[in-house]
């Protein structure tokens, strides 16, 4: 792989190989808004609403349910049985949701539907985050200034919230590699530009250019406010059933070709990473990559957990689609967007310009470019690509359009 950096400070995950056994065959978004009025859960069944609507199953066909168990809104069994009128057994499971288990979700729900535990695996996220912060709550800043290492150790010396680590970060990038503000301009210039085309992006009315971009104030030098995530309140639903039963229903089957997940040796610390300027992802990719039988060369559309442009910028690095340091010349100008010989980012906006569900909407993004039914449509689109991430951890998830 292209760009691989030295790998002495963290390490691979052992997720089982599920290559062709699972596909994805529903997708469902809440109305994405700044504050919608109402709390995560309600938020969740709209998207779940959509997600069974969009596979052509009825509520009592939903007999497993995914989700986080640590953030965001969710779904008892009871609950859901409860909202929907149906009395089906449902297999539970905490290792989903958003950021990288949107990734490794299909190796779960592959399992238990191989088991017989289930038979169509609902993952679901939710936040209200945006909602919370008008009413006294602090969303995602809560949720990691409460993790005892930040608190004690990061907080005091003023190295928080996000921005302020990942400006250290960018800039230390900007060191190494000679990396320039246009490049990281480059990355939230064209999530915007797929936003405009996008009808649930929240800045769809709001286009920016790489000049607009250069003349914004910084936020936290070298961080201007659009190279950093939105806050909002959305949600997103996906359901995994086996291939074979996937070829049976609505919609064409999106399959799982390949998931892989690692791990940095830092645990969710910036301040003690081994190789402040790389990501996880270079341990996942490559066995996703091989589980897939495919190269970066050739996916047509790549949709990245982007809370910051200079994560994006470094998981293209270390996914392989470009030498360590080059990203700046790869994702130049236009290279980037759905209608060029580049590689398709981000086609509905991602995190700094679409809505702030954490991946989730990234992953049903790249089945409706399989399925040839985005806003922002890649030609011939075969190969997708999402990458999850935490900071000290990433998975890469390979979807392939059904042969």
């Amino acid at each position: 792989m292209a760009g691989a950096v030295k790998t002495d400070w963290g390490f691979p995950g052992d997720l089982e190989n599920v290559s062709g056994e699972v596909a994805i065959v529903g997708v469902g978004d809440a109305i994405y808004q700044r504050a919608s009025g109402r709390n995560a859960s309600e938020i969740a069944i709209t998207a779940i609403e959509r997600a069974i609507a969009d596979a052509g199953l009825q509520p009592g066909d939903i007999d497993g349910i995914m989700q986080s168990p640590f953030m965001g809104g969710g779904l008892t069994a009871d609950a859901y049985r409860a909202h929907f009128g149906t009395k089906q057994e449902i297999w539970m499971s905490g290792n989903g949701g958003p950021a990288i288990w949107a990734g490794t979700a299909p190796v779960v729900a592959a399992r238990a539907i191989r088991e017989g535990k289930a038979r169509h695996v609902l993952n679901l996220f939710a936040v209200d985050w945006f909602s919370q912060k008008g009413s006294g709550g602090e969303g995602p800043g809560q949720y990691h200034g409460s993790e005892r290492m930040k608190a004690n150790f990061e907080l005091p010396f003023g190295w928080f919230p996000q921005p302020v680590y990942f400006a250290t970060i960018a800039r230390r990038h900007m060191f190494e590699y000679g990396t320039r503000p246009e490049d990281l301009g480059a990355i939230a210039v064209t999530c915007r530009h797929h936003a405009t085309r996008h009808p649930d992006a929240i800045t769809r009315e709001r286009p920016l250019s790489l000049d607009d971009y250069l003349a914004r104030p910084m936020m936290v030098d070298p961080l201007r406010m659009e190279d950093c995530c939105l806050i909002s309140d959305g949600g997103g639903a996906t359901i995994m059933t086996s291939v074979e039963r996937a070829r049976d229903l609505a919609k064409p089957p999106v399959v799982v070709a390949g998931v892989a997940d690692g791990y940095s040796g830092s645990g969710a610390y910036w301040s003690q990473q081994g190789d402040f300027t790389a990501s996880p992802q270079v341990f996942s990719a490559p066995q996703a990559f091989e589980q897939a039988g495919v190269s970066p060369a050739d996916v047509d559309v790549l949709t990245l957990y982007d809370p910051f442009s200079i994560v994006a910028l470094m998981q293209i690095e270390d996914m392989g689609f470009c030498k360590k340091g080059e990203a700046g010349a790869f994702v130049a100008g236009d290279n980037l967007r759905f209608d060029t010989l580049g590689l398709a980012y981000n086609t509905h906006g991602g995190l700094l310009s679409h809505a702030y569900v954490l991946g989730i909407a990234h992953v049903n993004e790249v089945v409706r470019q399989l399925r040839g039914e985005a806003s922002s449509q890649v030609e011939d689109c075969e190969i997708g690509v999402y990458g999850g991430y935490t900071g000290h951890a990433a998975s890469t998830l390979v979807l392939r359009r059904d042969r």
